[in-house]
């Protein structure tokens, strides 16, 4: 019996990246581990990934090219060849081209790998295709937008910082769901006596790890901070030199603020005045301020502007200049790659049509120049994740849409597809991986061989290319020749590590420069309240879209799935429970609901059916669902996502996901 132990990384779109040990016997992962040697997982990882082994041999694999026999979203496929499915692809694509150009097939995709080579090899063959291009803008765009506007190119905060912190804000951050290895800094620095407060929308499994929770009205966080600056400028509390040497358009800020007391604030939060005032005096007072900063809270109409008022706060007190204090909007780590290696924009001839992949449903449905005529789905689940459903659905349910989707399991995107093609997991094909939550770098090798007949990304557009008649030298490169390209083709950064470490699997870290946290990437070189360049120069508080309906849905994440993965492992879609609608009390009181009833979120998009839970983990006026079902698991026919709307971000063209009203209604019997 041969037994080894092989090095590898969490694929999944998460900040912590997590270093796995994998243990394999006669070529066969049998257990799967955190590595105790990787400086920032440290061995530990979430109810997900332990086991994951379960998914990389789970019966619902699928492990050879399928067909479709029935009607579209039936599941009746049979199996071909992969010579017969390429074929097909060349046939129809080329009938497509011939009658409406390359941009009438599109690409879908996003984070269901992150990584480096295999998450972004796609664009590649599509910029050589001539394709419609994707903007891939559903996560976290208006976040970035809000934090470049006022921090420029700075470098995120370094995660581990939060451990000298005196107080530290969880300011839209469900850690426990998405981000637990934070919770490690987090642990660390109560055990020095540092208070940890919530900012939440309701109360998250994380507010058990936290001192208090403030819970705020949907889409108006922004709001919230302006009136904690009001504060800390009103009593005095502003670090003045910090502002003097480092803050560029505070005294015309100071103008704006006066707009937003704590009562004002109130009224538009529903967060008590007095409260407002004592959380503005702490984080003012505090020896280090620390604020870890969620994406959902910009996932608004008004979600930059919301994240730009937030990212003001440590230049108005100074945190930036003490261990321990700042903001964490993420850690930004592309630069260390040449990912133009990969993706290619060279292949571009001309630039094509890009379209936004939050607005999939209309653009399967209404656009006619060229129509949308072909569809391919890549590590990512449409169906399932994007918003307006309904939309979407009705778009790939078409007769005359070509979809092909490459995915690992019968996902309800997959159920749609005209072809299926069998995907790798990431223990059986090679990658190299950076993260967005902290600054490590790792390489993994290919663990197992692949599960049935299924290909890596890598592989399938290389075959793509060849039935297209590529015959660029890039596409007869293997992915490990592409992973090894970048590490020996590495950037000024990148060189900095040692690179025969990474090259052989260990975990690496990017090094930051010295007093790194006052160099500040912008024009001025100063932090940017006040930005030009922006159409409204200083931050100010917007309205959230919202909706004609009286309750905010919140669709938070579960601790036992991520967006629409994991829903293949029954143990974990057991663990999430039924799909519940969490109401408060009185809200439920005054509909005359019970517990348990059976009930429907409706609103002009569509509506879905729910289990009634009655809580007061959220304020009155808010509705919550935690995590993404497959159809299969729901109630009814379908998911949360019928409800949610095509409508983007203020700036960045990102999603509003939160963004969304609801009536509810009982089910009758």
């Amino acid at each position: 019996m041969a037994q080894v132990n092989k090095r590898s990384v969490c694929p999944y779109d998460c900040p912590d990246t997590c270093g796995l040990l994998v243990e394999v016997i006669d070529g066969k992962a049998v257990k799967v581990q955190g590595d105790m040697e990787h400086p920032y997982t440290r061995g530990t990882l979430c109810p997900k990934m332990a086991n994951y082994e379960k998914t990389v041999y789970s019966p619902h694999r699928l492990t050879r090219p399928l067909l479709r026999k029935g009607p579209k979203g039936s599941g009746d496929f049979e199996p071909i060849s992969w010579d017969a499915a390429m074929d097909i692809i060349k046939k129809r694509w080329r009938e497509i081209i011939g009658q409406y150009g390359p941009e009438a097939i599109l690409p879908y995709s996003y984070a269901g790998t992150m990584g480096v080579v295999q998450r972004n090899c796609g664009e590649a063959f599509f910029n050589r295709l001539g394709a419609s291009r994707l903007k891939r803008t559903i996560c976290s765009k208006a976040k970035d937008w809000g934090w470049s506007a006022v921090m420029g190119s700075t470098l995120g905060i370094h995660p581990d910082e939060a451990q000298n912190s005196d107080f530290i804000i969880l300011w839209g951050n469900n850690a426990m769901a998405v981000n637990i290895h934070f919770l490690h800094n987090v642990g660390k620095a109560k055990e020095k006596g540092a208070q940890v407060w919530l900012i939440e929308t309701y109360e998250t499994p994380t507010a058990r790890v936290c001192d208090k929770a403030v819970l705020v009205r949907p889409g108006t966080d922004g709001a919230l901070a302006l009136a904690m600056m009001h504060v800390i400028v009103r009593d005095g509390l502003e670090n003045k030199q910090f502002i003097k040497d480092y803050v560029l358009g505070y005294e015309e800020f100071t103008e704006v603020l006066k707009d937003y007391t704590p009562e004002k604030a109130g009224e538009i939060t529903g967060v008590n005045p007095e409260l407002i005032e004592e959380l503005a005096r702490l984080y003012a007072k505090a020896r280090a301020p620390f604020i870890s900063l969620g994406s959902g809270l910009s996932r608004y109409g008004n979600g930059a502007m919301t994240v730009r008022a937030i990212t003001c706060l440590p230049a108005l007190v100074g945190a930036w200049a003490v261990p321990g204090g700042g903001l964490s909007a993420g850690v930004f780590t592309g630069s260390a790659l040449e990912t133009a290696i990969i993706t290619r924009n060279d292949f571009l001839k001309k630039p094509t049509r890009e379209i936004n992949m939050n607005q999939l449903g209309d653009a399967l449905t209404e656009l006619d120049d060229p129509p949308v005529m072909s569809l391919y789905v890549y590590h990512s689940n449409p169906a399932a994740v994007a918003p307006d459903q309904n939309m979407v659905i009705k778009g790939l349910l078409r007769e005359d849409l070509f979809s092909v989707v490459h995915e690992r399991f019968m996902t309800d995107t997959a159920r749609y597809a005209d072809l299926i093609l069998p995907a790798t997991t990431s223990l059986e094909h090679p990658d190299l991986y950076r993260s967005y939550g902290h600054y490590c770098l790792q390489k993994a090798d290919k663990v197992i061989e692949p599960v049935g007949e299924a290909k890596s990304n890598w592989d399938v557009f290389a075959l793509l290319a060849q039935a297209m008649g590529f015959h660029d030298p890039y596409f007869s490169h293997t992915a490990d020749e592409m992973v090894t390209k970048l590490i020996e083709s590495p950037t000024p950064w990148l060189a900095q590590v040692d690179l025969a470490r990474l090259a052989a699997g260990y975990p690496v870290e990017l090094p930051l420069p010295e007093n790194y946290k006052t160099q500040f990437g912008t024009p001025s070189g100063k932090i940017e309240i006040f930005n030009k360049d922006e159409e409204e120069p200083l931050p100010r508080y917007l309205e959230p879209h919202g909706d004609d309906a009286p309750f905010w849905l919140v669709n938070s994440p579960s601790i036992y799935s991520l967006n629409s993965s994991f829903n293949e492992r029954e143990e974990l879609v057991k663990q999430k429970g039924g799909m519940y609608l969490l109401m408060n009390p009185d809200d439920a009181l005054a509909k005359g609901f019970v517990d348990g009833d059976p009930v429907v979120a409706f609103n002009k998009r569509g509506e879905v059916k729910f289990i009634l839970k009655i809580t007061s983990r959220g304020p009155k006026g808010v509705v919550v669902t935690e995590g993404i079902f497959w159809l299969k698991d729901c109630p009814g026919d379908r998911s949360v996502n019928a409800l949610t709307s095509q409508r983007l971000t203020d700036r960045g063209e990102g999603s509003t996901f939160y963004d969304t009203k609801v009536d509810v209604k009982r089910i009758k019997k």
